[in-house]
């Protein structure tokens, strides 16, 4: 395998095995995030679509004892015992007084599946992921740190939750209990 030196001008055209991959070809184009978007109360939030397991509709759960009040019981779904998390209560807006309109979004964080109270579901959102703007920290609001990013969508702000971050503040809690 004797190669013959190449000139400095024939090697700048010479494609390098290292740098390819086909990255040229999609350098172009900004990276699209999808998400479902959902409602609480007038609020619209977002969660990433790759984390999504399936949504339900509300079922009656079991309550446990000495859990925080954000945390509504657990549901068994198909034999995986699964927490169910009220959004409205960890965002410091009271208890969801649920009813049978309610969904219940399954979502994986880490090696888990929780659940997340949501008062309907209403899109799924692709949105350029350059256009996800950071939260504004204002004083030391604790709902902000549940939020990974803001976006706007046909004219309406969406707030995506920061999953991971949203349970290990719960963990931390509960541990403290």
């Amino acid at each position: 395998m004797n190669q013959i030196a190449a000139s400095p001008d024939s090697a700048a055209s010479q494609p390098n095995p290292n740098e390819w991959n086909g990255a040229g070809a999609v350098q172009g184009t900004a990276a699209q995030t999808q998400f479902i978007s959902f409602a609480i109360g007038d609020d619209q939030y977002g969660v990433d679509i790759m984390a999504v397991r399936e949504i339900k509709g509300w079922a009656d759960i079991t309550h446990l004892p000495k859990q925080p009040e954000y945390v509504r019981g657990v549901l068994n779904l198909r034999g995986a015992i699964v927490p169910i998390v009220d959004l409205r209560c960890r965002f410091g807006q009271g208890l969801t007084e649920t009813t049978p309109l309610h969904i219940v979004i399954i979502v994986q964080i880490g090696g888990r599946q929780v659940g997340l109270i949501g008062d309907r579901v209403l899109d799924i959102v692709s949105v350029d992921a350059t256009g996800i703007q950071k939260v504004p920290r204002t004083g030391h609001g604790e709902t902000t740190d549940f939020l990974s990013g803001l976006v706007t969508h046909d004219g309406v702000m969406i707030a995506l939750i920061d999953l991971p971050n949203l349970l290990s503040v719960q963990d931390a809690g509960a541990a403290s209990h």
